[in-house]
């Protein structure tokens, strides 16, 4: 799949840069701006491209027959979102259960605008010591990609001004669906 991933964002005109260091077993990733569902496709071929194995946290919804079987092929996880913590103790229960895990995550929780980010991401890599790779998708530059592994300090206030600053140059597929500058403090 690398070679033929590669040689599809090349023919659309796209690159990818998704190396996470040798050092990194477990992460979790989380995948910002999210605005289309065109951001599946060509990150789903980014890391494919990058020979990253990812799994994916998608709403327990999307799993109807057939395409949950392909979403699962895909690396797809279905979590109920309407059960509080469920998405939290699922990932963490992954962490303990595999040597190396890369989940992905994107905060925005929506492809619509979100005025908040979820919060799960964060406490799921606190809960499982895990470090946070901070990866995105820039139509504007058409590149998707790893930009750096952050590592939480507990200060979730800090530390989220300091993710959101990461994605501040960022372009959406759709740009009004994406404005950090109205963002309340994430839930």
């Amino acid at each position: 799949m690398e070679k033929i991933s590669k040689l599809i964002l090349r023919i659309f005109g796209w690159k990818s840069d998704c190396i996470i260091p040798a050092e990194i077993k477990k992460v979790v990733m989380i995948v910002a701006p999210h605005t289309s569902a065109w951001d599946f496709v060509i990150g789903r071929l980014t890391y494919w491209a990058s020979d990253v194995n990812i799994r994916i946290l998608i709403k327990k919804e999307s799993f109807f027959f057939p395409l949950g079987f392909l979403l699962r092929k895909l690396g797809g996880i279905p979590v109920d979102r309407g059960k509080k913590n469920n998405m939290v103790t699922k990932a963490v229960e992954l962490f303990d259960q595999n040597e190396s895990m890369v989940i992905v995550i994107t905060p925005e929780g929506t492809r619509k605008l979100s005025r908040q980010w979820k919060k799960g991401f964060y406490v799921i890599a606190m809960e499982a010591k895990v470090p946070i790779a901070l990866a995105f998708i820039d139509y504007r530059r058409k590149m998707g990609g790893l930009g750096e592994i952050f590592y939480p300090t507990g200060d979730y206030e800090k530390d989220i001004a300091y993710i959101l600053n990461f994605y501040k140059d960022k372009t959406a597929r759709h740009p009004e669906l994406f404005n950090l500058s109205k963002l309340q403090k994430p839930l």
